[in-house]
């Protein structure tokens, strides 16, 4: 077996043992992160990503090295977006505090897989039609574009489709039970709101992903740095998001910023056919110019139109909702004249 294969599998081991000890120990009851504990299991999660970065140098060498953390700078960036998006749809949804860690760590199992999924299908598809590159990179540039000029609309997860597909496979009780996914009436399975918060945060994942994947096979086309960093930024955005939760709007110049670099690494993969932008060089200008946008985020404050207003009770301490009896939950389910499958058994 040879070096690589060997360390494809002993990052696995990492990666099953981290998850472990993240989910299964130290948060296996649902409770509310604070800052300070998002803050330490943030720098918990940025520090095993550098030694990780060392390791590769002392493996494969500076090259590899630098462009393992391009990556993972340029997937965290690009993460503080979707972050956004995961705190208004929690608030769409009014999520309890306590679950919404669930919730993430639910959505980090699934864009584990998705992003392998896209990953390993970006870099053969690369390999054996060049020509896709350039199909990413215009698509990068318009994205970028598209990112500078289009105002903030928020998001409107009553229209998100998986919602109507989620609705026409399961019932859904109308409050949350505590912290279950499902829960069983008088022998028929239901599901709960937390479960279609899972699938949209889900959903939304995997449109982002259209957007970074591209942007980090044009940093490196090797699948081994590709989908680690990818993996590492991944892994620390429940603790980055408990962190930033408060202070979001803080940063309502970000967006320029990842605009830049979107464009910026859609021209690098553009003409990489004549001209190739060293890695370290992109490393200088991903950071320059999210630099830029974070310093000039603090320093000019933003307008009315740029402060996203939540709802009062967006993040609560303790939840609002009512859960079944247990008499409740061992009665008779009374049949749903708009559901499908009791349209079908009457």
């Amino acid at each position: 077996m040879s070096v690589q294969s060997w360390m494809w599998i002993l990052f696995h081991v990492f990666l099953v043992l981290m998850l472990a000890l993240d989910l299964g120990l130290f948060h296996r009851k649902s409770h509310q992160i604070d800052v300070k504990e998002a803050l330490v299991w943030s720098v918990v999660w940025i520090s095993l990503a550098m030694l990780f970065n060392v390791g590769i140098y002392f493996w494969r060498g500076s090259e590899f090295a630098i462009q393992f953390f391009t990556g993972y700078v340029l997937e965290k960036s690009l993460s503080v977006d979707n972050l956004f998006v995961f705190m208004l749809i929690f608030s769409f949804f009014k999520v309890p505090a306590a679950y919404q860690h669930k919730v993430l760590a639910w959505g980090i199992f699934g864009a584990l897989i998705m992003r392998a999924i896209m990953i390993f299908a970006g870099v053969q598809l690369i390999n054996r039609f060049h020509w896709i590159l350039y199909l990413f990179g215009a698509f990068l540039i318009f994205t970028g574009i598209k990112m500078a000029l289009e105002k903030e609309t928020g998001v409107h997860p009553e229209d998100n489709p998986v919602i109507k597909l989620v609705r026409r496979l399961f019932r859904v009780t109308e409050t949350y039970q505590d912290d279950r996914i499902f829960v069983r009436q008088n022998g028929v399975l239901w599901a709960t709101p937390l479960f279609i918060v899972i699938a949209v945060v889900e959903a939304t994942d995997v449109v982002f992903a259209v957007d970074s994947i591209p942007a980090v096979l044009a940093i490196s086309r090797d699948p081994f740095v590709v989908y680690t960093s990818n993996v590492f930024a991944i892994l620390g955005l429940r603790s980055l998001y408990f962190a930033l939760a408060g202070v979001m709007d803080r940063f309502h110049l970000l967006k320029f910023g990842l605009a830049a670099v979107l464009t910026f690494v859609g021209v690098k993969m553009l003409i990489d056919g004549w001209y190739h932008i060293p890695t370290h060089t992109s490393l200088v200008v991903v950071v320059s110019m999210l630099g830029t946008s974070v310093i000039a985020s603090l320093l000019i404050a933003p307008t009315e139109e740029e402060i996203v207003h939540l709802p009062p009770g967006s993040f609560p301490e303790q939840p609002p909702y009512e859960t079944l009896s247990e008499a409740e939950m061992s009665s008779p389910a009374l049949p749903d004249p708009d559901h499908p499958h009791d349209k079908s058994s009457s």
